[in-house]
């Protein structure tokens, strides 16, 4: 709608005459033509003094009203107060005070703050004079668009004018309704006549309750125009809030109603679908000039259907094609997570955890005009330092939102990836990721954190399509990216993957996600770990799970020892699968499964020959080492030794490593296990080194924490941005309960962790630079002291250093070594650096003599001095 003003141009519309001129003028011509006209437009009469001094006034005045209504209304708001509350402010206090309470009845000790506050929003919402030429003689038309006026206070008015009608209506439907005839006092103590004009009416032609029903209608309406919102908003606002709260009861009646009907698998399928349930990043196209029409209204609805009354013009992007899913059985019920195994598995005892152990997070709305305001405010920013850009797109997701700019012509991409402090700053910000350019488009990403983060939880993953279309036994959560995705990684086509990260920044979280993972969607036929736990209180409430192969590992020689237990399963897998000839485990498992694994020495041993080989299927081994630090201090040499082995052969068998740290440095992640561990994950590290350390390029320095991290993928050489699953203790608690449930009496897998005797000081797993725990005397390793024995006689030279270049131990180590070498008499005390004098003689090692008498030796055995408990 669009109202005109115009100005008539007249002899009213003229400015004042000038002074006349002191100078003659030069005589006029004659007029020529049209003498009426010139009669016509004589000049009008002077203005009296009167109306010249009101005109001023009224000048002067001019854009000032609002400002002196407001003021007005805070004075009687404020005098009315002073008669309402304390019967004080004089004669006009009280006279008001009757006045209002006549009108309103008890509504009366509101009217003074509305007052007041009125009052207020008036002053604060009043316009700015306007700056007019007042030589100017005539006012051009003005052509104002109401459609785009939204001036607060009379936005305010109209919905305080609702309100106020609503309520003193109600107010006098409530209070017995007294007619107009009833009397002043009986009217005051209703809701005054104001109350009585509006209720009466209504109540005669409705009744009580129609009438009701009208007024609270239009209470609504005023609140919906106070607000600035509509009731389509309003309910789905409410339809969020009671869907959060009553998820835990609807779900349960939700399955009754299915299993009533046979439409179980329909139902959850659809409430994975949810619009509160599955996250969208909302992406705003603005290519080509066009406005943004607006978020996706299905936030978090991976799958939102394009609303028809939307311009065609507007540009969308292309979606990709969502993957079929199966209709689940509908005897199963709609809480149990389905994997879909190979053809031919045969069937599982086991089952696996229901998903109504796992939350949910709830929705969240997005303010479409922020993120827009956001996105100009970069743009301007990035003009002050003199780079051309354009915004064409914004998305929304979880952690950050990323602005996508089209560099102008001439403009380096160089440019923009050096002003990020820069950007930072003008953004109020703590820190921004530049993108440039974004993977397969042309244009460069600025990544800057939302205000407010959404929690992205694993039930929220484990429920989305994506993970429906997933069936892999290791496909496990990761998180969900910047356009909402929700992203999983399979395990075993990584096939090994790195975890990095500071104190603090997600990674304890990002591995009970993993494992929280395995646990809902795979049984112990299909999957069984190793889980290393140096810390000995991130892993405990995984004991005693039927897909541990050994209890979660805390001594760190016992973690060496299962890292060399995996690797000989490794060879003996091997060994299998190239006896029945297959590459890998899938086509082994596969063929169990068939039943076409024999034993191909069954036709010559005969049908009844007890030799025969009997096959089982081989599960996948996860092996898990939350702090990889703690093990390379302690037995570095063997612990590197057998995770690159692993690494390097162990997919073809299953055998997958998940190895984290929150010490990235070259001393921990040697340059031998980040080449064979091509997937990483790096939470945010202090400096740019440690990101280099882990991704080998930078980025990581400037992510938020909690969470956010960036996947590098083992055939990717962008990393991406990832807002993390999280897991609280009580689900992963309750989920540990119900596998416990079903193996009341587990037995692990013998001789993983080994003996107590391999871990104190077995040969080879206590050589790490940082030496092992044994003391010196009997709790020594007796055939890597017979070596330094025989090291150290036949060279005649007492040197530590010479110890630990043959045996290949560290300094300590070697220093042990020597002091034991000492308390059995083959080597004298120490004498500064200098090397120790020998004591015994290769003579006397060959002929089993001891330096200091005493029963003879075998050849080649450790001599020791004559004491009581030398062995």
């Amino acid at each position: 709608m669009t109202a005109t003003r115009r100005t008539p141009k007249g002899s009213g519309a003229k400015k004042k005459p000038a002074a006349r001129s002191t100078s003659k003028r030069p005589p006029a011509r004659k007029p020529t033509a049209a003498p009426r006209a010139r009669k016509a437009a004589a000049p009008p009469p002077k203005p009296s003094v009167t109306s010249r001094v009101l005109a001023s006034l009224a000048a002067a005045s001019r854009g000032h009203g609002a400002d002196f209504a407001g003021l007005l209304l805070v004075v009687v708001g404020l005098v009315a107060g002073l008669g309402v509350y304390g019967r004080a402010g004089g004669p006009a206090g009280r006279g008001m005070a009757t006045l209002m309470g006549t009108l309103f009845g008890a509504a009366r000790v509101l009217a003074p703050p509305v007052l007041v506050a009125l009052g207020v929003l008036l002053v604060r919402g009043a316009p700015a004079p306007p700056e007019a030429d007042p030589d100017d003689p005539t006012l051009v038309a003005e052509e104002v668009d109401l459609d785009q006026v939204d001036h607060p206070f009379a936005r305010l008015a109209l919905g305080s004018f609702l309100l106020a009608v609503a309520g003193m209506g109600l107010l006098h439907l409530f209070r017995q309704a007294p007619d107009l005839g009833a009397g002043r006092d009986a009217v005051a103590d209703s809701a005054g006549y104001v109350g009585a004009v509006i209720g009466g009416p209504l109540h005669g032609a409705l009744g009580q309750v129609g009438a009701g029903l009208l007024l609270a209608a239009i209470g609504f309406a005023g609140a919906l125009v106070v607000t600035r919102t509509t009731i389509s908003a309003v309910v789905g606002s409410a339809a969020g809030g009671v869907a959060k709260g009553a998820r835990p009861v609807g779900g349960a009646a939700r399955r009754a109603v299915g299993q009533l009907f046979q439409i179980g698998g329909q139902s959850d399928a659809a409430e994975a679908d949810g619009e509160d349930l599955t996250f969208t990043g909302p992406a705003i196209d603005l290519r080509d000039g066009v406005e943004p029409t607006g978020i996706a209204p299905g936030f978090y609805d991976q799958d939102t259907d394009v609303d028809p009354d939307a311009p065609a013009a507007a540009p969308k992007r292309a979606r990709k094609p969502k993957a079929a899913v199966p209709v689940p059985d509908p005897d199963v019920p709609p809480e149990q997570l389905e994997i879909s195994l190979p053809p031919g598995t045969q069937p599982s005892n086991w089952k696996l955890p229901p998903s109504k152990l796992l939350d949910r997070s709830g929705s969240q709305a997005v303010d479409r005009t922020a993120v827009e305001e956001t996105g100009r405010r970069l743009e301007h920013a990035l003009a002050e330092h003199g780079v051309e850009t354009r915004l064409v797109g914004m998305t929304v997701g979880p952690t950050v939102t990323r602005f996508e700019l089209e560099l102008g012509p001439g403009v380096k991409v160089a440019r923009v990836t050096s002003l990020h402090k820069d950007i930072a700053y003008a953004m109020a910000t703590p820190d921004v990721r530049i993108l440039a350019p974004i993977p397969g488009k042309q244009a460069i990403g600025v990544e800057i954190p939302n205000v407010r983060k959404q929690l992205v939880t694993v039930g929220d993953i484990l429920m989305s399509a994506e993970a429906r279309a997933a069936t892999h036994p290791l496909e496990v959560a990761i998180g969900r990216d910047i356009d909402g995705k929700a992203i999983l990684a399979n395990l075993a086509a990584m096939p090994h993957i790195l975890i990095a990260g500071a104190t603090g920044a997600g990674k304890s979280s990002c591995l009970n996600s993993l494992l929280t993972s395995i646990l809902m969607r795979s049984t112990p036929d299909q999957v069984r770990m190793i889980l290393v736990d140096p810390k000995r209180v991130e892993m405990g409430q995984y004991n005693k799970l039927p897909h541990l192969l050994t209890e979660v590992v805390t001594v760190p020689k016992k973690a060496a020892n299962a890292l060399a237990w995996a690797v000989r399963e490794m060879e003996r897998r091997y060994d299998l699968l190239a006896e029945c000839g297959f590459r890998d485990i899938t086509g082994f498992n596969a063929a169990f499964d068939r039943g076409d694994l024999n034993d191909p020495n069954a036709e010559l041993l005969g049908p009844d020959a007890e030799s025969v080989t009997t096959y089982e299927r081989m599960p996948f081994i996860l092996v898990v080492i939350d702090e990889l630090a703690d093990l390379m201090m302690v037995a570095a040499r063997d612990v590197e030794e057998s995770i690159c082995r692993l690494a390097q052969m162990a997919r073809a068998v299953g055998i997958h490593l998940v190895i984290a740290t929150q010490r990235p440095s070259v001393n921990v992640i040697t340059g031998l296990i980040k080449a064979n561990v091509p997937a990483r994950l790096a939470f945010a590290v202090s400096s740019a080194t440690d990101s280099r350390v882990i991704l080998d390029q930078t980025g990581a320095e400037r992510l938020l924490g909690k969470g956010d991290m960036l996947l590098l993928g083992p055939s990717s050489s962008v990393a991406q941005r990832v807002q993390g699953s999280w897991v609280t203790e009580e689900e992963v608690r309750n989920i540990a309960a119900f596998w416990k449930r079903q193996t009341p009496d587990l037995v692990y897998a013998p001789d993983v962790q080994g003996s107590d005797d391999d871990a104190s000081g077995a040969p080879g797993l206590g050589s790490g630079s940082g030496g092992g725990s044994g003391s010196a005397g009997g709790d020594s390793d007796d055939d890597l002291v017979a070596q330094a024995t025989e090291l150290v006689v036949r060279s005649q030279l007492g040197s530590t250093s010479m110890l630990q270049r043959k045996l290949r131990v560290g300094f300590a180590r070697a220093g042990r070594l020597m002091d034991e070498l000492e308390e059995r008499g083959v080597v004298g005390p120490s004498t500064g650096s200098k090397a120790r004098e020998v004591l015994m003689t290769p003579e006397e090692l060959d002929g089993g003599g001891q330096g200091g008498g005493g029963d003879d030796l075998p050849a080649g055995a450790p001599v020791a001095a004559p004491t009581e408990d030398s062995f």
